[in-house]
């Protein structure tokens, strides 16, 4: 019988002697006192500084363009571009809003659009002398005149339907001829008034030349129904001549 193999005994272990480091940061997996300098235990190797937990993101954060992306800058620009254009349209009804605003647009409108003729339905006189009433102010002839008993005198021009004043035409005194111009009286002011269809009225002071030509006006008025012209400051009126307006010419937004 051979002698058997020999065996290596087998190892025994025994708790290693930890070397007390007094008072320290405990660790969180077996609380054994560490020092403060220690980043790992020295007993079970246990992270004694862990990495704190990001707060969470406030819900608004988390809907799109405002979320994070995963990659440091991602998206960054899109963001930016998002919230610009979000305050810049905001930042456009507002002042679309503002009556400044709208005005601002119906002037673009005007300067854009084109302008045609529209005649009133009714013409209406404070009063006029014989042969020259108060429509041959709109019959599209400048050679013939409405005669004015007087300064203070007014002529008001009724729509069928209100539309957008956009400017209008006179034709100072009784002719464009200018020999036929001199030989009567004329207004220098003429008092501007606008009715609208909610009541509102718009008053404008008009200085004409004295000069036998078409003066344009430009109103811009919304919803005009009726136009008044008051004469004022009138010149050359005596010898019998009579205070004296050619023509006046509406133009609307078409």
């Amino acid at each position: 019988m051979l002698p058997a193999k020999a065996v290596a005994p087998r190892p025994v272990v025994r708790p290693a002697a930890v070397e007390d480091e007094g008072s320290g940061r405990p660790c969180p997996a077996c609380g054994t006192p560490n020092r403060p300098e220690r980043k790992f235990c020295r007993r079970c190797a246990a992270e004694l500084r862990p990495v704190p937990k990001a707060a969470p993101l406030p819900w608004w954060r988390t809907m799109w363009p405002f979320r994070r992306r995963t990659r440091a800058g991602s998206g960054r620009g899109v963001r930016l571009t998002v919230i610009l254009a979000v305050v810049l349209a905001l930042c456009a009804a507002g002042f679309l809003l503002l009556p400044a605003g709208r005005a601002l647009i119906e002037d673009v409108r005007d300067k854009l659009g084109k302008a045609t003729p529209i005649t009133p339905v009714r013409t209406e006189a404070s009063g006029a002398l014989p042969g020259h009433p108060a429509t041959n102010t709109t019959d599209g002839l400048n050679n013939k005149y409405w005669a004015a008993p007087g300064p203070g005198a007014s002529v008001t021009y009724t729509f069928r339907k209100p539309f957008r004043l956009v400017d209008l035409i006179i034709t100072n005194g009784a002719s464009t001829s200018p020999e036929a111009y001199a030989r009567q009286a004329r207004a220098l002011q003429v008092d501007l008034e606008v009715t609208t269809a909610d009541g509102t009225r718009h008053v404008k002071e008009l200085a004409l030349s004295d000069k036998p030509v078409p003066h344009t006006v430009q109103t811009g008025i919304s919803d005009a129904t009726t136009v008044r012209l008051t004469l004022r400051s009138p010149v050359n009126l005596s010898g019998g001549r009579h205070l004296a307006l050619a023509e006046v010419e509406f133009f609307q937004r078409s």
